[in-house]
This record gives C-alpha cells, sequence and structure tokens, in this order.
C-alpha cells in the first residue's frame, strides 16, 4: 500500500499550453519542496470549450470552477490557477496556500513587421486593427491611440497563444495584445515587438501571478505548500484584487490595477529626528483604471501606503485597494463598467 506522505501528489490544471507549462513549472517545486512526486491532472473549463468572448459569458470564474470541483471532490490535491482569472471572494472550503514570485505583470504587443504602437498608429491612411479579448485592454488601447491624435481599431478575439500570435502572422490582424508573463512562461517573449509601459496600459488585476489552491481541510499539504508563497506578491495582489472587489467588477470588466511595492523605511518616533527604533516598511503604490472601451473615458487614480513588512497584515492592502476604489467610484468609474459581478 502506498503510503500517503510518499505517493504523488495530483495538481489540476488546465489543457492548454500556458496552464501545462505553469503548472508543471509549480509541479518541479512542489517536488524540490517535498520530495513527492507530482503528476499533472487535465481538466477541461468551461472557459475553455466555450466560444463566446469572455465578457458575454461574465468572465469570473469560467476558468476555474471545474478546478475547484474537482479539488472538493477529492479528485486532486492542489491545483494552479492564473490568479487574474480568480473571482475575488475566496470560499470558506478552499485555501489560497500560496501566491508564488510574479511574473512580469505588463501586457506585450506582438506587431507585425517588428511595430511599436506607436509606429502602428502613425500610419496616417492605414488605420491599425489589434486583436485583444480583454475590454480593459479595449479601453487603454483606444485612449493611449486618441492621446495620440490617432486612432485603432480593436479587434475581440478569443484562442490560445499560438492561435492569436496567428492572426499577426497570417496578416489577418496588425497586432495583439498578450501579457508578457505568459508569453514568458512558454518561450515565446523574445517575439513582442514592445512591452507596454503601465503609464499608458494597466495590467489585469494580478496579472503575471499564480494562485495555487487546495482544499482547506488539508491543513498539511496547506502549510508545506505556503513555503512557496512571496509575501510581496502577495500583499500587491491583494492590493489589486481588493480595488476589483470593491468596485463590484468581474475579471472581464474594463478594470486594471498594479501595485508596486519598494523598500522604504518610517521613523516610528514622534520627534522627527533618526532614532535607534526605526522601523524598516514597505511602501505600497497602487494604481487602479476604469475606462469605456472605446477609450473615450477614463477613470485613472493612484494612491500610496505603506505596509508593515508582516505577511500576516492582511488588512493594509485590503484596505487600500478598498479606499481607492471608493474614490474611483465618486468619480463615476461604476458608469464606465459593462459587467458587474453578482
Amino acid at each position: 500500500m502506498t503510503d500517503s506522505t510518499t505517493r504523488a501528489l495530483r495538481l489540476g490544471t488546465r489543457r492548454s499550453k500556458l496552464a501545462m507549462a505553469q503548472s508543471g513549472q509549480v509541479a518541479e517545486a512542489v517536488h524540490a519542496l517535498t520530495g513527492r512526486p507530482v503528476e499533472l491532472v487535465e481538466i477541461t473549463t468551461y472557459g475553455d470549450t466555450s466560444r463566446e468572448h469572455l465578457a458575454q459569458i461574465g468572465g469570473t470564474g469560467v476558468f476555474v470552477s471545474a478546478l475547484r470541483d474537482a479539488l472538493l471532490a477529492g479528485e486532486i490535491d492542489f491545483a494552479v490557477h492564473s490568479l487574474k482569472d480568480l473571482p475575488t471572494t475566496q470560499p470558506e472550503d478552499l485555501t489560497l496556500a500560496a501566491i508564488p514570485v510574479r511574473e512580469d505583470p505588463r501586457d506585450a504587443l506582438i506587431a507585425r513587421d517588428g511595430l511599436t504602437f506607436e509606429q502602428l498608429t502613425a500610419d496616417e491612411v492605414r488605420v491599425a486593427r489589434i486583436g485583444t479579448g480583454s475590454p480593459r485592454r479595449m479601453a487603454q488601447l483606444n485612449a493611449w491611440a486618441r492621446s495620440l491624435g490617432r486612432r485603432v481599431e480593436t479587434v475581440p478575439i478569443r484562442g490560445n497563444i499560438d492561435t492569436r500570435i496567428g492572426f499577426v502572422e497570417k496578416g489577418e490582424l496588425d497586432a495583439v495584445v498578450l501579457a508578457a508573463a505568459g508569453l514568458t512562461r512558454i518561450g515565446r517573449i523574445d517575439e513582442a515587438t514592445q512591452l507596454l509601459s503601465p503609464d499608458v496600459v494597466l495590467p489585469a488585476p494580478g496579472q503575471g501571478a499564480l494562485a495555487i489552491e487546495c482544499a482547506a481541510v488539508n491543513v498539511d499539504l496547506a502549510a508545506r505548500l505556503a513555503e512557496l508563497d512571496d509575501p510581496d506578491t502577495r500583499a500587491a495582489v491583494t492590493a489589486e484584487r481588493s480595488l476589483l472587489a470593491a468596485l463590484e467588477a468581474g475579471c472581464s470588466a474594463p478594470v486594471g490595477a498594479l501595485a508596486d511595492l519598494s523598500p522604504s523605511s518610517r521613523l516610528r518616533s514622534s520627534r522627527g529626528g533618526p532614532k535607534a527604533d526605526e522601523q524598516a516598511v514597505t511602501e505600497l503604490h497602487l494604481r487602479g483604471v476604469v475606462g469605456t472601451t472605446d477609450g473615450s473615458t477614463l477613470v485613472q487614480m493612484s494612491t500610496t501606503g505603506h505596509v508593515p513588512a508582516s505577511p500576516d497584515d492582511v488588512p493594509a492592502p485590503l484596505n487600500m485597494g478598498r479606499e481607492l476604489a471608493a474614490e474611483m467610484l465618486a468619480k463615476g468609474a461604476a458608469g464606465l463598467m459593462g459587467e458587474r459581478a453578482l
């Protein structure tokens, strides 16, 4: 009989090339951590089988529900998700055991002839056709073009990374926009013709980060998986997802957010001078955007706060997200979102 501490751990994953690649990387890390073999269990989700655009089927949870059902049924031991696909409300019977170090959160442009966005829009005769399945990207790309005195045509697309890049290779589109993290994980980041600065295109909340989830009752496994957690990444994505949740927006709504962490320090003394009781902290800068998909209206705001270095202090980034969301809603953000989470 196989001992429960030596049998292979079953890792649930979507079947796509990207999902398999990132789950494979986590499997290697878990094997190195536990010494136990890890086998990938491929699971098809509703988001994989539906041909509708994500904004139509309500992107929230469509890529994760089947994986979570398998966890609760005991068919797999843990699952790996792209964090940006997770609903912002965490089920009580599941534990988000680890959020490893985040990959590059930026969006990447893959354009014909090695062009940048500015070069694509410089053509006064031809309007560039740019493919993306994300209303968030559409809103910001259209707004960026407007700021340059130009316009682009954003074309809704579905499909895996190969399919999307194929639209450009076949000449059907002038460019596509994809997550840099996904391109990196499948070894195709060199094909990006431009990495889009968050100053012009904010990524999806949690973009570039992975979520490792297991059943809450599996306490021992959760504790081991927690060793893969990166506190800085968790703090950043907690702030971003808190903003999304407070906006009551689903993951296919035109909402972008990015939290940057940087080392800082703050004096605990009230007398103003350098003191021996100086406390090291981390500075968190959170930016958010909500816009109409045609780019005509954007609400962009940011806030900065100090987050104590302790990973247990979750309320600080949570509160930052909620407070920034309240400010954005006061500026009219609610009226710019198509899908509202239920």
